[in-house]
């Protein structure tokens, strides 16, 4: 399998916060996904980031409050769309989407690619649809996705985590990983691609630094956003544990990396 890292959609800059000797410059926030060649389920997408119908009217669509915390930068050739065909694919060959969960900036691109089938955690597809809260935007879904849910308390052991399963219909490299807290269902997308394991831990985490195995640190912003969204502090708190643990038994097997961090983004040689 060949994997491309997309930035679908640049947000406010930030500083990093490694210490005055950190080698690390300001940068835009990403909204860092992936497009898996597959041999046998033609395109696999994890996460979305900001469609089109975010970009023309973001108002509707993600909300004039978050946008100006945001600021987005709401550039039509940072949609996955777009990237999709310059890299010389067309949008329908995109037959599978894998979400770690359905805030606004992870599925705005849902409707861009209507005819695929969207994978995610039963619980998280509930609370989506329900309703009722503003991180999930009802104009984003309202085409109609195709849904596969998977119920949270099934699965395998890997690296230390519980529940982790296949979806259906993608080749067994690819795996949801039950990772809550952040959302009700929110997950992490581990994909084999053959020298060792990615594993898109979502919004499990926001800034490198909560994942150092020997001196984990935090983003003073990027933390006040991650506490004013969590739905269950101690699993949130609980899971940063366990990805630091990944990354000290089995850094040599797993990169572990967040949808947000851009320095995370740029470890994979794109800016």
């Amino acid at each position: 399998m060949r994997v491309h890292h997309l930035n679908c959609g640049s947000m406010i800059e930030i500083n990093p916060a490694d210490g005055p000797d950190s080698p690390l410059l300001p940068a835009r926030v990403v909204c860092h996904c992936l497009l898996i060649e597959t041999d046998s389920a033609g395109l696999v997408l994890v996460e979305t980031g900001l469609g089109t119908n975010d970009v023309l009217y973001p108002n509707d669509y993600l909300g004039a409050e978050w946008v100006g915390f945001a600021a987005p930068v709401l550039d039509l050739d940072e949609t996955a769309v777009r990237q999709v065909r310059r890299l010389g694919f067309a949008p329908e060959d995109v037959r599978h989407i894998v979400l770690t969960h359905l805030d606004r900036d992870h599925a705005g691109g849902l409707a861009d690619f209507p005819h695929a089938k969207v994978h995610v955690h039963k619980s998280e597809y509930e609370a989506g649809i329900a309703g009722g809260v503003d991180r999930y935007r009802a104009a984003q879904l309202a085409h109609g996705p195709i849904w596969a849910t998977y119920a949270s308390r099934q699965g395998d052991p890997w690296f230390g985590f519980d529940a982790v399963r296949r979806l259906d219909g993608l080749p067994e490299e690819i795996l949801l990983v039950p990772l809550g807290g952040h959302t009700e269902g929110h997950s992490a997308v581990a994909v084999d691609t053959g020298d060792r394991w990615l594993l898109h831990a979502g919004d499990a985490y926001f800034y490198h630094g909560e994942v150092d195995p020997d001196d984990p640190r935090s983003h003073p912003l990027l933390d006040l956003v991650q506490v004013g969204g969590e739905v269950d502090r101690p699993l949130r708190l609980g899971n940063h544990a366990r990805l630091r643990e990944v990354a000290r038994l089995h850094g040599d097997k797993v990169d572990v990396f967040s949808s947000h961090d851009p320095w995370e983004f740029r470890r994979y040689g794109t800016k």
